[in-house]
């Protein structure tokens, strides 16, 4: 009998669902259906509407990633945070709604340096009990004892009956401020990341599947729904990770660069040896750096879904994610002969504008997606303008006509970062619906639009598309020969020079003396929908073999099923300085706590079962079965003074990883 695996990945625009075998990897069902960003589980029931029931009810285990907690955190949204802060302040903004700081420290060693003000911390907790959701706790140098943030963690458990997080049980990093801010983000994160849980439930109940529920984390491993909502914060990035996973799985290749071309976004992994490079500094997401470890992927603002427009006598392709007039018209059908009217009327000028944004062109609109509550900041007009898009798409041509109004009188930059309305306009899906290789919307709305923009700069629409299609080569091209060299060069941003070099390789642009070429000498695995139209020429720009594996536009929700259980611990073990003898006495730091041994050797011998038995432990809650453990250690020594005045301080780090596969049963 086969095991049979259900993955789920919800991206920006699609949510992919798959039904697997987890033994031979043959995909038995498979389907996409548009994300509902409101209410994930409506995207998700859509996915396996016409699945095999039969199939639906012999699942032994079902797989999700979700971007709903990198939404979250850029959006800012999430619950009522407290946060205590023991010992010192931090240097950056956290979003939470109150917080202290209370005297309270630890040296490097662990010592006790500052005594615990624990009746501060008392005061504080009552005088905001019933008005928070979650608290959150660091200390600095918790991470080489954690005594004082356990301590005020119970006293916050026992005042305020809420949950309650501590920054050591996230990160044994060091780094005060971004330990912080990942444990107010994972705080924010536990009532958003419960609901969702909630809401998938709910759909697996009713297609009677009762195999537990795993998310993805942001490393490409999975955990159970219990572990997820003590620790959501782990799954920021998820979607990308599973996208890695996915293209190991599907191309059978352990080394290549792995482009998954979404609707809004590029994701750029580096495979090497059939593993992914985790960010050492951690994940950076909504402009704060995170302790999170998190698959090292690079995304570009440039999907199906992006926008192209014209601004001036140029084509320009914006970042910006709007809906392509091929979907737009499939929904509202009244619009393909206001598009046709267009194009009868003949050419329009269009005037230049300094900001993409600002850009106004007759065939884009806007239609109303969600309310706002309290929207202080729009204005009567805004209001008559969202009266008017609220049923049907319209323009701000059409605007003006009805409202009497210009189209600098409307807020729409405001409503659209705050996701009122959305823009409709022409997008790469629509060069791929009028060139006939997609056709699944109405691709005689694409033309239209396409003959537009051709008109209005005196071309043929083919010539239209040629250039709209070089600038998406283009950009992919630029992202990835960006991408190689920074991870080569482990840089985080490439100077003016380096840039001029990556412009002249993609573009062919030649320098006075000289040109550039570059080669890559790793596989492109094509990932997502619009991969199979844009990569074959961005490969052949980059020298390179594109692989474009079996169900490659539905890779995600494939990474998603095949992931392990992956659960890890870094226990630091330091002998004092001044040590002469060659078996000294340590101190062992990690989140288990602080100890002491008389001797080094024993230390490690005792730290390390003690690790081997917490990531078994632990493994097990995350949902794993055959379990493997290894250990890694990096060992260095300093010797100071000379001759027999030397000394010398030791330092030990063990990784201890437990790996397994997740639990294939059916819930108890």
């Amino acid at each position: 009998m086969s095991r049979l695996g259900l993955g789920f990945d919800t991206g920006g625009t699609y949510t992919d669902a798959v039904i697997m075998d987890l033994d031979t990897g043959e995909i038995f069902e498979r389907a996409k259906s548009l994300t509902t960003r409101n209410d994930l589980s409506i995207g998700i029931k859509g996915a396996i509407a016409e699945f095999d029931k039969s199939l639906l009810s012999e699942v032994v285990t079902v797989c999700l990633s979700s971007t709903l907690a990198t939404n979250s955190i850029v959006e800012g949204k999430g619950c009522r945070v407290g946060l205590i802060l023991i010992g010192s302040q931090i240097t950056v903004s956290a979003k939470v709604d109150y917080s202290i700081m209370i005297k309270g420290s630890h040296t490097a060693t662990g010592k006790v340096d500052e005594p615990l003000d624990v009746e501060a911390a008392k005061e504080f907790l009552k005088s905001i009990r019933g008005k928070v959701d979650c608290m959150a706790v660091t200390g600095f140098m918790s991470v080489r004892n954690p005594e004082h943030e356990q301590e005020i963690a119970a006293l916050a458990k026992e005042t305020l009956h809420v949950p309650v997080v501590c920054g050591y049980e996230l990160s044994s990093g060091l780094g005060f401020n971004e330990r912080t801010i990942t444990c107010v983000m994972n705080a924010r994160l536990i009532p958003v990341i419960e609901e969702l849980i909630q809401s998938v439930n709910k759909v697996l109940d009713e297609f009677g599947i009762d195999a537990p529920l795993m998310i993805v984390k942001g490393d490409g491993s999975v955990m159970s729904e219990e572990m997820a909502k003590i620790r959501p914060v782990e799954t920021i990035l998820s979607g990308p990770a599973s996208s890695i996973n996915g293209a190991k799985k599907l191309s059978g290749k352990d080394n290549a660069i792995v482009v998954d071309i979404g609707g809004t976004t590029t994701d750029i992994g580096i495979v090497r040896d059939g593993k992914p490079r985790l960010d050492p500094e951690g994940a950076l997401i909504g402009g704060y750096r995170t302790r999170v470890m998190a698959a090292e992927i690079t995304t570009a603002g440039m999907g199906g879904d992006s926008r192209i427009v014209i601004n001036g006598e140029k084509v320009y392709l914006s970042p910006v994610r709007v809906i392509p007039l091929c979907v737009a018209a499939w929904k509202h059908p009244g619009l393909r002969e206001r598009l046709q009217t267009l194009v009868d009327d003949g050419p329009k000028k269009i005037p230049v504008a300094h900001y993409a944004r600002n850009i106004v062109i007759d065939t884009e609109y806007f239609i109303k997606v969600k309310e706002m509550k309290n929207a202080d900041y729009l204005t009567e007009l805004d209001e008559k303008f969202l009266d008017f898009v609220k049923d049907e798409p319209h323009s701000l041509a059409e605007a003006k006509r009805k409202l009497k109004e210009p189209p600098i009188s409307f807020n729409i930059e405001k409503m659209e970062e705050l996701g009122i309305i959305q823009r409709i306009g022409l997008t790469p899906t629509d060069l791929m619906h009028a060139r006939g290789c997609f056709t699944k919307y109405d691709a005689e709305a694409s033309k239209l639009g396409i003959a537009y923009h051709a008109a209005n700069l005196d071309m043929t629409p083919e010539e239209f598309i040629a250039k709209a299609d070089y600038l998406v080569t283009e950009k992919i091209g630029m992202e990835i020969v960006k991408k190689v060299l920074l991870e080569d060069n482990r840089e985080t941003d490439l100077t003016g020079f380096g840039m001029d070099l990556v412009d002249k390789a993609v573009t062919g642009s030649h320098a006075l003396d000289y040109d550039v070429s570059f080669r890559l000498n790793k596989p492109i695995i094509g990932m997502g929908g619009p991969a199979y139209d844009m990569l074959p020429k961005v490969a052949e720009l980059l020298g390179t073999e594109l692989v474009m594996p079996e169900n490659y536009d539905v890779g995600n929700a494939v990474g998603a099923v095949s992931g392990k259980v992956v659960e890890s611990i870094e226990i630091l073990i330091q002998t004092a300085t001044g040590t002469t003898i060659d078996n000294p006495a340590c101190t062992a730091f990690s989140r288990l706590g602080r100890f002491y041994y008389e001797k080094f050797d024993d230390g490690v011998v005792q730290a390390t079962e003690a690790g081997k038995q917490y990531v078994t432990e632990m493994a097990k809650k995350a949902g794993a079965e055959n379990i493997k453990v290894t250990v890694g250690s990096d060992k260095s020594e300093v010797f100071v003074g000379k001759e027999h005045l030397r000394t010398r301080f030791v330092e030990i780090k063990l990784i201890i990883t437990a790996t397994g596969d997740p639990a294939y049963r059916k819930k108890a």
